[in-house]
């Protein structure tokens, strides 16, 4: 995983609440474990027609979406089962933050670990994110800010040690392999 300090770059709005994992990637693209690819599953149900053709009025399918960086959400994002494939789809087509009010906690969790940044911001920060679409925005680990349309920023709260990891570059065990200095001196110790 690649460190991450700060995502920039334009949103896409996708103001629908309650998107569960299932909508972020359709339970029949859950038979890989190969993470590359699985962008084009993202959203597969709304993006496709039944014969695979682009809906052309979903929001991915618009030409100025093409290589947006941010995700604006509807509220109760990442709802539903358990899935890593869901953050796997989301980084996959190119998103390294997804941003709504409230986020699942298991899609949350799923997402910190992959290297998708979840953030949650204020009701009125985030209506002026989904009156905005296409605007140039920067999500800041460091500082814990969202820029907003028009200027300002938002805070937003993010677990300590998934900041830590995230802005290291580190999973869980790569976090666990960098105290290995420590763990021996600890062992060699007792």
């Amino acid at each position: 995983m690649e460190p991450i300090r700060r995502i920039e770059g334009r949103t896409v709005v996708l103001p629908r609440k309650n998107v569960d994992t299932d909508q972020i990637i359709p339970a029949r693209f859950l038979k890989v474990t190969d993470k590359e690819g699985l962008g084009r599953a993202l959203f597969s149900d709304w993006r496709y027609d039944a014969s695979g053709a682009p809906r052309p009025d979903f929001v991915l399918n618009r030409p100025e979406a093409a290589g947006s960086r941010i995700l604006v959400a509807g509220d109760n994002f990442g709802c539903g089962s358990s899935r890593e494939h869901a953050p796997w789809a989301l980084l996959d087509y190119g998103f390294g933050a997804v941003i709504s009010t409230r986020i699942a906690d298991i899609f949350r969790s799923n997402a910190l670990k992959n290297g998708l940044v979840p953030v949650v911001l204020d009701a009125e920060s985030h209506a002026r994110l989904l009156s905005a679409p296409g605007a140039e925005v920067a999500v800041d680990l460091e500082s814990g800010t969202v820029t907003l349309p028009g200027g300002g920023t938002a805070p937003f709260a993010i677990d300590a040690f998934a900041r830590t990891c995230l802005m290291n570059g580190l999973d869980e065990l790569g976090f666990l392999l960098s105290q290995e200095p420590a763990i021996a001196a600890y062992e060699g110790a007792r």
